[in-house]
């Protein structure tokens, strides 16, 4: 009897325990809201993606740098989406803004109607919290007829404002909009 009794008080600490356990917080990439169109862009139709991330930082929980060969993988800090199509959903809003076009989907959304697309391998996407991000990924833009290519890379550093996982996100964010800038830049090209 007595061992019935401190199983069941053994259980019951536990899921007292686990009750006071922390709940995951998630964050997303945004896009950037002072963006604004070139003069004169004539709308038109864009897909992003695929976009492809490292393995390291492939996976829902937030990873970052402690030291130059340690990282820390967050199981509390999480991203809201799969990371590559956080970025491409944050690209495609960057680039609709900046080309006037409402027409800029996701892959393979708008795969079928032979827009331009921007292919993205980013090769780092490295967070150190309460300092900065680096962003650095090549990328390539196609024309819609396949006749014509940009290849491009973009290396961003921003400071993290802050030492939270909000400051991360954002910091990223605004690194992802200095590639969507670049890559704007690339399209306005190839349409000349």
């Amino acid at each position: 009897m007595r061992a019935h009794v401190l199983s069941i008080a053994s259980a019951l600490c536990l899921l007292a325990a686990c009750g006071g356990s922390p709940r995951p917080s998630f964050y997303t990439l945004s896009p950037d809201a002072s963006l604004e169109a070139a003069p004169n862009t004539t709308p038109l139709r864009v897909t992003v993606g695929p976009v492809t991330v490292p393995e390291l930082v492939d996976k829902p929980q937030i990873v970052t740098r402690r030291e130059p060969n340690e990282v820390n993988i967050n199981e509390f800090a999480r991203w809201g989406e799969p990371l590559k199509e956080n970025i491409a959903r944050t690209l495609a809003a960057d680039l609709s803004r900046l080309l006037g076009s409402d027409n800029v989907s996701v892959y393979p959304q708008g795969a079928d109607v032979k827009p331009y697309q921007v292919r993205v391998d980013v090769m780092r996407f490295e967070s150190v919290p309460g300092d900065s991000v680096t962003l650095d990924a090549l990328w390539t833009v196609r024309s819609a007829d396949g006749a014509s290519r940009f290849d491009g890379h973009t290396v961003a550093h921003e400071t993290a404002e802050g030492a939270g996982f909000d400051a991360i996100a954002a910091a990223h964010s605004r690194a992802l909009a200095q590639m969507s800038r670049q890559i704007a830049g690339a399209i306005g090209t190839m349409r000349r």
